[in-house]
């Protein structure tokens, strides 16, 4: 049976102010109402049922996702004690699955993505689930098709064919410079690394035991103890000592029997506020409005965001700016300073600790 887990332990510092410790991105209410996490996990529901959907997030955070997916049963939630990168995460959940089904193939998907028409994710999914159980030892990066030159993405080089909509891989790079991009656009073989995967648990752990050997045991020991008393005792103790590295360094660069599936969709990582632009129609004169009560006069280029729906944001006669308007701070930046947030903010703890993080 396949299983799907939903990353969602990412900061998201670079949506600050929105994005707070206590309130992670991944939770915020920016599209028709609903919240990232929320959208990722009705995209899968139109694959799997609710028993097969998990997520793994920050401990803290549990109550929160939660709330925010009622559907999944408590067990399907999985809390890290302490942020490791993705190689643990998906070490730790693919662990966990193994222990209870041996057999089962796991997909890996992440909670901050927005990703338009809903059937091209299904069916690219279903596509990979499907490769996953056919080929037990293959690890299946979903590649999405390249529409411009992008440097703040990883590319996968597809090689020879393997079955409709299915290719060999050749190599990965990541965030190519605006040269390399601009060849990679060009040339028709190379996908966008999307970050999300499908393979089998075994396959998964197999290239951890061999690559990152520590983690991989480490991981073992917690997901033996997972339905014991010791659960939370083996979690707390052996977690926060495995080296921090993502899944892409750790395993899929090294990794030999590497099949991408193609999704052709228009996606988005929402990772700042400047790529709000990808997933929300501008106006005429360019402006990006997530907010009830905006109004720009004279202005072009402006992103503006606030869950306020009683807070009025106006703006005359300026350009490129990015505001973002939350209970306690408000942004204003030029949107090419949009990248910098995270060094802002910063400076805000280094003077008032984390009371506005």
């Amino acid at each position: 049976m396949a299983h799907a887990v939903i990353m969602a332990g990412g900061a998201g510092t670079r949506l600050w102010p929105l994005s707070r410790k206590d309130r992670p991105k991944q939770l915020l209410r920016l599209f028709s109402g609903k919240s990232l996490l929320r959208a990722s996990y009705e995209r899968l529901a139109t694959v799997l049922d609710a028993n097969h959907i998990h997520v793994i997030t920050g401990a803290a955070h549990l109550p929160l996702v939660a709330k925010e997916l009622p559907e999944l049963p408590p067990e399907n939630l999985i809390g890290e004690p302490q942020g490791r990168d993705t190689a643990n995460a998906v070490g730790l959940a693919a662990a966990i699955l193994h222990e209870r089904d041996p057999d089962c193939v796991m997909g890996i998907f992440t909670a901050d993505h927005v990703i338009r028409p809903v059937d091209k994710f299904s069916e690219a999914v279903q596509l990979a689930f499907e490769t996953a159980k056919a080929n037990p030892q293959a690890l299946i990066p979903i590649g999405i098709t390249v529409r411009a030159p992008e440097t703040a993405f990883g590319y996968v080089r597809r090689g020879e064919k393997f079955a409709e909509g299915v290719y060999r891989v050749d190599g990965f790079t990541e965030k190519p410079n605006a040269d390399l991009a601009g060849r990679y656009a060009a040339s028709g073989d190379y996908y966008w690394n999307s970050g999300m995967f499908a393979w089998r648990t075994g396959a998964i752990l197999g290239e951890l035991r061999v690559n990152l050997p520590e983690s991989f045991e480490g991981i073992m020991e917690i997901a033996k103890a997972w339905n014991t008393p010791q659960r939370s005792e083996k979690l707390n103790s052996i977690y926060p000592t495995l080296k921090r590295i993502s899944i892409d360094y750790a395993v899929m660069e090294h990794a030999r029997d590497v099949l991408v599936v193609e999704m052709n969709c228009r996606w988005a990582d929402v990772g700042s506020w400047t790529q709000l632009s990808e997933v929300l129609t501008p106006d005429q004169d360019g402006n990006v409005v997530a907010a009830r009560r905006a109004y720009n006069h004279g202005s072009s280029g402006v992103t503006i965001v606030s869950e306020d729906d009683d807070h009025v944001i106006a703006t005359v006669g300026v350009r490129d700016l990015t505001i973002v308007h939350s209970g306690d701070a408000t942004l204003v930046c030029q949107k090419s300073d949009a990248q910098v947030i995270k060094d802002l903010l910063a400076e805000i703890e280094a003077e008032h600790g984390e009371r506005y993080s």
